[in-house]
């Protein structure tokens, strides 16, 4: 009995002593685990950058950051939002690509890139397009600015404002063309927001995505145009959108590329040259296009729903889609309890702009929110008449049940 007591006592001194360490033991483990998991989650897709982002161009789902709103000078990028100026006032009618635009002495003053623009020299919308997008000119950037703006200093204002529109807060701009100016910065995040709007125009991409073109080409003096973003040419899928360098700002790269069904936006700023800048940026299109897929909720013209307006000349308008709803997802992940509801009210007073917000689409897996867009109005609805409302509320009074 002794004996059998001994053993009994050394048994649970053995338990009390050793179960500490088991317990530590299993619980460095999962750390162990839980640190592995997180490093392969937060791997560094672009090692070289001071700062940089990636983000699906179709939902805005960022992939990657890294110091993403850092206040760094951008550079030539500044030129991406001169682009989004000018192919808005396109869209708007504000300004046609057969227009021309004269080069003030000031313009053709511009050092760095340029396109050797001759003060009093004309050309077109069109070539002027060329000469930002592809060979990044400070000149023709100038010239474009006060083509639309009357002087650079006005078209800066424009710029800022789009800036405040957009909801960025990392990003002011001193001139339209990226050289080196006191109080003129932007960030990886806001770039990368600013190309996103910039790619809705579809026009934009027959510039950025050329690999090469002539300005003045049945002249006596052609200019050979090579976009300074090698990316179009050597990795596929690429076609855009703005290379830019200055010895503060280092190598920065806003890039974009498309395949099956993805559009990725890359930024990368302060590398430190253009082979590292283009093998990060290419890393990181790989990383997206390798793990990730898209998965459409609505595509443009799928009917949503119906609208009712209140006192309106219309009683309802059809809910249509506008632009393409989706949602993007990790390759392998499983797709099941995907469901999305739209969220109207039971009528919208009269008047309705078009264009106005009138709902949501929620998007969910399970009960978690994935993605919310907001429906906007196809159509204006102006507010009814008396007589007409007279009229309706009538008819319906003498409508069988």
């Amino acid at each position: 009995m002794k004996k059998l007591g001994y053993v009994i006592t050394m048994l649970l001194v053995l338990c009390i002593v050793i179960g500490p360490f088991s317990q530590a033991s299993a619980a460095f483990a999962e750390e162990k685990s839980k640190s592995s998991t997180e490093k392969a989650a937060t791997v560094d897709l672009a090692p070289g950058a001071r700062s940089a982002i990636l983000l699906d161009a179709g939902t805005g789902t960022i992939i990657y950051e890294k110091n993403s709103h850092d206040k760094l000078p951008p550079a030539s990028i500044t030129k991406i939002m001169t682009m989004l100026l000018t192919v808005e006032a396109l869209d708007e009618g504000r300004l046609q690509l057969t227009d021309k635009v004269r080069t003030s002495e000031y313009a053709a003053s511009m050092g760095g890139s340029q396109i050797f623009l001759e003060p009093g020299e004309e050309m077109s919308v069109d070539e002027m397009l060329k000469g930002i997008a592809m060979a990044s000119g400070n000149d023709a950037s100038v010239a474009m600015a006060e083509k639309i703006a009357g002087s650079e200093t006005s078209f800066v204002d424009m710029m800022n404002k789009r800036v405040e529109e957009l909801g960025l807060k990392d990003t002011h701009f001193a001139n339209c063309n990226g050289l080196p100016a006191e109080n003129h910065y932007s960030s990886a995040h806001d770039i990368a927001v600013m190309s996103r709007e910039l790619l809705k125009h579809e026009r934009i991409i027959k510039y950025t995505g050329a690999y090469q073109d002539y300005l003045r080409k049945d002249s006596e003096k052609p200019f050979w145009l090579v976009n300074t973003n090698k990316l179009v040419r050597f990795y596929t899928g690429a076609d855009g959108l703005k290379t830019g360098y200055t010895s503060e700002a280092k190598f920065c790269l806003s890039a974009t590329a498309a395949r099956d069904g993805l559009r990725a936006v890359a930024v990368v700023l302060g590398e430190p040259n253009t082979k590292t800048r283009n093998s990060e940026v290419s890393g990181m299109f790989d990383y997206l296009f390798s793990q990730y897929k898209v998965h459409t909720i609505h595509k443009v013209g799928d009917t949503m729903g119906t609208l009712a307006i209140e006192k309106g000349v219309k009683a309802q308008i059809p809910l249509t889609a506008k632009e393409t709803y989706s949602i993007l997802l990790k390759k392998g992940v499983a797709q099941e309890g995907i469901r999305h509801e739209v969220i109207l009210p039971e009528s919208v007073k009269a008047p309705v702009a078009e264009g106005q917000t009138v709902g949501k689409l929620v998007v969910y897996q399970g009960k978690v929110v994935m993605k919310e867009y907001d429906l906007k109005a196809g159509e204006a609805v102006a507010k009814a008449g008396w007589w007409k409302l007279f009229k309706r509320t009538a008819g319906s009074l003498f409508t069988a049940d």
